[in-house]
């Protein structure tokens, strides 16, 4: 079973933008820098979100991206299948020729465990996961290790 890192990323990347939607608009370069994704990766996936209707950017200055509607109306299978990606349980990849070049006995197994799979996903929102604790903490240890530089500066600026 897999889900890609083009998948993964592209949830990651949507739940950072939640964890953070007080902020406004929030750039991929603030988004790349939580998560260590690359912005040129970020950049792909967000054109394949827009376009799906799950985010909206801002541009100018002070802009970036939201969510196109709220994070209770955004589910993680929503965000998967926007960027092309697939739960697929098969080793065949749902061709049926993975028993020389033949539909292999277990197949419908694994296409049901995949349609399970993405209905599970189709079950939890962006708020399911921004309200989950463990979310909640692992976002404000980001936060700190992002505004860390920040905060040495500010004291050395106000030692001058």
């Amino acid at each position: 079973m897999r889900l890609t890192t083009k998948g993964r990323y592209a949830v990651t990347a949507m739940l950072d933008l939640a964890l953070h939607a007080d902020r406004g608009p929030i750039s991929l370069a603030d988004i790349s820098k939580r998560q260590g994704i690359s912005l040129s990766y970020l950049e792909q996936l967000f054109s394949r979100l827009r376009q799906s209707g799950l985010v909206s950017s801002v541009r100018g200055p002070g802009g970036g991206y939201r969510l196109a509607r709220g994070g209770a109306d955004i589910f993680v299978a929503q965000i998967v299948d926007a960027v092309n990606e697939s739960v697929d349980a098969t080793s065949c990849g749902g061709n049926s020729d993975c028993a020389g070049g033949e539909q292999c006995l277990t197949h419908y197994l694994w296409c049901d465990l995949s349609e399970q799979i993405h209905n599970f996903l189709s079950g939890i929102s962006l708020t399911d996961l921004v309200e989950r604790s463990e979310v909640q903490e692992v976002a404000r240890r980001q936060d700190m290790r992002e505004a860390a530089p920040e905060q040495k500066v500010a004291v050395i600026g106000g030692l001058q």
